[in-house]
């Protein structure tokens, strides 16, 4: 969830006079840690991943509140033994949420690969060692009829004070300051409570106002005075197969996994987030693991756009719906979006045209940095950042040692959740220059994770090593995402991505650098010179002197994703939809009802302890690890 403290947080109204402060402070924060860590040069490849897991009840299915009681128990083993502890837990945005990474970052990769399965397996146990009889922990990247009545266990009354939302009780918030703050803040920074709409699947049966008969038993116009949303009929909230939501916590209750890496030094990082800026939407295709929102089936596979409506703080002067007045820009995207612009300028591979994005940023901020020695491309990325206004402000941090802390650019650094994270050192720290990737969607199986967080490490060093090159255009980049989100878009959809991956000193028109491939082709190869990624990582992978075991391991994480990529293993999304469909209490109306979800959960449980073995999701039995 990003940067966490303890203490007092501010409402928005109490907020409003600290901004500009902070973002000021937040500045000089970060040209103090360009000026100490500009040099800095760390030998290591670290790296590490961060798995999200839910709660539930076996009983009932219901989501349980009470992650937040096995978080502190999770916690005093940290607490106990800081230097030696196995894992890390970290609040999440859910009541029914809990973050786990490893207790220390993973060193290269060879023998350091077969390690990563068997500390997500432990992460598990050491989870389940906390839960009652009646409790379960699933990564499932979506909990499937989240906003519908009494789903949580306790339940919770709605049109809470934090969220105002119809769907979601108050309760199913982290009790952590940051987390109500950050909802009610969000709310009334924007005007109203957030809108989220997203396109429901059309199937036989289904009206075309279900969610509206649903939520207000009338079809449009619904005239709503608590909500802006739906007092004008052609908002999206009022059009048919429409699925809407209006509480943040239908985004940010949704889980991921995600991978850190530190690399050696700032303009290595610089590099390797600019190449996995066109890889994060074909990793969010590929992982596509969420198709149920709100009990219903939607007509999309991935969680992303749910978040980033979810969290989308702009008002109607930012979104360019009146003159700017109290505002300062129009700002075209969520703050929970793909990146907005290239950073690696001493890559022989990176071409201006590249950035065709029209980039707002603050140009007092950007003058500020050039005027301190950061290069132009390095100052947009951060003074497009600084845009934004910060959001959780506490109240004893708001006069700090910006030699020593970086809490307030961390406030703004941590609240624009982008694709790809660019993170500078912490103060005083032997932490270098990291990379965060974090579009991919949470798998059922810890082999399914380990998979992705063993590819994308691979990935990156080959990046570094082969000098790769993935760049296209910014906003061929923005398109992918949208297709990304599309039904079974792994296997039915193509994607912009570059003929010549080892292309480094790219020149002539940019338009011929790019084709549109499908994921297969990106990841399988067209044939003849064209082998894929796969192709690539396997050659990459046999220079590096893998031992046997080793190298028998990543074959399968390999072999795993190439037919996933390929459509012979099936995404959770396709998998979910078909278990829906073929469900005996399914009317074809797109309704998810409890039956079906208990089922499901049942199932996704099932799979993950073991007890079933599905190979539509999981392939050949022979090729996959356990441990």
């Amino acid at each position: 969830m990003g940067f966490i403290a303890e203490g007092n947080t501010l409402a928005w109204e109490d907020s409003i006079k600290y901004l500009e402060y902070i973002r000021e402070h937040g500045v000089i924060q970060l040209l103090n840690i360009i000026k100490n860590n500009k040099d800095k040069v760390t030998e290591d490849f670290k790296w590490g991943d961060e798995v999200e897991y839910i709660l539930i009840n076996n009983d009932n299915y219901k989501l349980k509140l009470r992650a937040n009681e096995v978080l502190d128990l999770l916690m005093l083993e940290e607490k106990r033994n800081p230097t030696t502890v196995e894992h890390l837990w970290r609040p999440e945005y859910g009541r029914f949420m809990i973050e786990g990474t490893p207790g220390s970052p993973y060193i290269g990769l060879g023998k350091q690969l077969l390690k990563i399965q068997s500390s997500l397996k432990s992460r598990r146990e050491n989870v389940e060692k906390y839960l009652k009889p009646n409790e379960s922990i699933l990564t499932i990247t979506s909990y499937p009829r989240m906003g519908c009545k009494n789903f949580t266990d306790p339940q919770g009354e709605v049109k809470g004070p934090i969220a105002e939302s119809k769907f979601l009780p108050d309760t199913v918030i982290n009790p952590h300051f940051r987390f109500s703050t950050l909802t009610a803040n969000i709310r009334k920074r924007r005007g109203g409570t957030v809108s989220i709409n997203i396109p429901m699947y059309r199937d036989k049966n289904t009206p075309e106002y279900l969610d509206q008969m649903c939520t207000y038993e009338k079809v449009p116009p619904i005239i709503d005075d608590s909500d802006n949303s739906l007092s004008d009929i052609s908002s999206p909230s009022n059009q048919p197969f429409n699925i809407y939501m209006d509480a943040m916590g239908f985004g940010m209750g949704c889980c991921c996994l995600q991978t850190t890496f530190q690399l050696p030094n700032i303009d290595d990082a610089r590099t390797v987030y600019d190449q996995l800026a066109p890889i994060s939407p074909i990793m969010l295709s590929l992982t596509a693991a969420s198709s149920i929102f709100k009990g219903y089936l939607s007509d999309i596979d991935a969680r992303w756009t749910i978040i980033s409506q979810s969290v989308d703080d702009r008002n109607k002067e930012e979104l360019g719906k009146i003159p700017l007045n109290n505002n300062k820009f129009v700002i075209n995207k969520s703050r929970y979006d793909s990146i907005d612009c290239y950073i690696g300028s001493k890559s022989k591979s990176f071409r201006s045209e590249y950035n065709d994005l029209d980039l707002v940023y603050d140009k007092d901020v950007y003058q500020k940095l050039i005027e301190n020695g950061v290069d132009s491309l390095l100052s947009k990325h951060f003074a497009h950042l600084f845009i934004r206004d910060p959001l959780v402000i506490y109240s004893d941090k708001i006069e700090i040692d910006d030699e020593k802390n970086t809490d307030h650019f961390e406030n703004i650094q941590s609240t624009n959740w982008q694709t790809v994270r660019f993170k500078p050192p912490p103060p005083s720290s032997s932490i270098g220059w990291r990379v965060e990737l974090r579009p991919m969607e949470v798998q059922l199986t810890d082999f399914q994770n380990s998979a992705f967080v063993v590819f994308s490490a691979i990935l990156v060093k080959a990046i570094q090593d082969l000098k790769l090159n993935f760049y296209i255009p910014i906003t061929k980049v923005d398109e992918n995402l949208k297709t990304a989100h599309k039904r079974a878009s792994v296997v039915n959809d193509k994607f912009y991505f570059r003929k010549n991956i080892y292309n480094n000193t790219p020149n002539g028109s940019i338009e011929n650098e790019y084709e549109l491939m499908t994921i297969n082709e990106i990841f399988n190869g067209k044939g003849g010179d064209n082998k894929g990624l796969i192709g690539v990582i396997r050659d990459y992978i046999s220079t590096l002197d893998f031992d046997n075991e080793t190298t028998e391991l990543v074959n399968k994480y390999i072999k795993f994703i190439s037919k996933r990529a390929s459509g012979e293993i099936k995404s959770i999304s396709t998998w979910t939809r078909e278990f829906v469909q073929n469900h005996p209490a399914y009317n074809h109306d797109s309704i998810v009802n409890d039956e079906i979800q208990a089922d499901y959960l049942q199932r996704c449980l099932d799979i993950s302890n073991g007890t079933i073995y599905d190979s539509s999701i999981q392939g050949d039995k022979d090729d996959y690890y356990t441990c």
